[in-house]
């Protein structure tokens, strides 16, 4: 099977979409649609050959494309994503899938009827250091797990047509979703708005897993400086993660405590930088949507898994509220 492709939403990240599959597909990138007719000038600048449309009629009912991408605005998501789907497209949409787990569910209904591949933008899951930390994880390298936070911070764009919480926490969220290979048994969040009333600017959410497993998701867009920092901890040793930094991004800590003849003991030792393959996560993240379509495979940002991270989002917002 080939891929033949269209990108659906050019806004900013859109557009790293357009040229990211450009790289990979070359010309079976067929169009690129979207409702300001003035992005057209954007797209001739990556290629000539590609088709622009601002009617999406032109993208459904178009036979020879076989999967798009949904990068529009988060409230069309549910929309766009369902009409590409009726019109047997494989779909690989922006986070978050929807804004209602309801919507989320009846997308998943449709894909798995058609038998095509429903896949979300949780990108980080196609990051490189992620999947060695998950590796690690696995393999024990750190023993039993205990407790993940993480800090997704920055003096960052603030949009009106959603907190922060769902701008930057959904990152999270799936990573650690990802990493403990579970759902919550309980989720708790707090937050504050400064800027604009009933938007949050910054928030806490704290989750608890099975095996007494724990995590907390800190965001803000209301900070001095970039820090995007997960830090995993295990009974035999930490994992650090600072996407942030220029280098040593992942680094691991032999450091603890152990129970020796009934006393606490601390075994602490320097750190290790952990190498990882250079690779491009956006691109790695549309190779294996175009992979999964050509072999069947189911993506490891399924639909489930966009729901499953919804959820989180959906209860999350429950606690700021109340």
């Amino acid at each position: 099977m080939e891929i033949k492709l269209a990108v659906i939403g050019c806004g900013k990240w859109g557009m790293n979409h357009v040229k990211t599959a450009y790289k990979i597909l070359n010309k079976n990138l067929i169009s690129v649609c979207d409702i300001n007719s003035s992005a057209i000038s954007k797209v001739e600048q990556v290629s000539k050959e590609i088709k622009f449309t601002s009617n999406l009629d032109d993208v459904l009912n178009d036979s020879g494309i076989n999967a798009v991408i949904v990068s529009t605005s988060a409230e069309t998501h549910f929309d766009v994503a369902k009409k590409c789907l009726l019109a047997n497209k494989n779909v690989l949409v922006e986070k978050p899938i929807t804004l209602l787990s309801a919507e989320a569910f009846e997308l998943i209904n449709i894909s798995n009827e058609r038998k095509l591949k429903l896949m979300v933008g949780h990108v980080l899951l196609y990051h490189p250091a992620v999947l060695t930390m998950k590796d690690m994880i696995d393999e024990g390298l750190i023993g039993n797990l205990q407790y993940i936070y993480s800090n997704r911070l920055n003096l960052g764009t603030i949009r009106s047509e959603e907190n922060i919480l769902w701008s930057f926490a959904p990152h999270d969220i799936s990573i650690i979703q990802f990493l403990t290979g579970s759902k919550p048994v309980y989720i708790g969040a707090k937050g504050a708005a400064f800027v604009q009333e009933k938007i949050e600017d910054t928030t806490l959410t704290y989750l608890k897993y099975p095996n007494n497993v724990h995590a907390h998701i800190f965001v803000s867009w209301l900070h001095p400086f970039k820090e995007h920092r997960v830090v995993v901890i295990g009974d035999k040793g930490m994992l650090v993660f600072q996407d942030s930094s220029k280098n040593e991004k992942l680094k691991f800590y032999k450091k603890g405590f152990s129970i020796v003849n009934g006393s606490i003991e601390k075994f602490d030792s320097d750190y290790e930088v952990i190498s990882y393959p250079e690779k491009a996560p956006l691109e790695e993240e549309q190779k294996h949507f175009f992979d999964c379509i050509i072999n069947d495979k189911t993506p490891r940002t399924d639909g489930v898994h966009a729901k499953d991270v919804l959820d989180v989002l959906e209860i999350s917002q429950v606690k700021l509220n109340e």
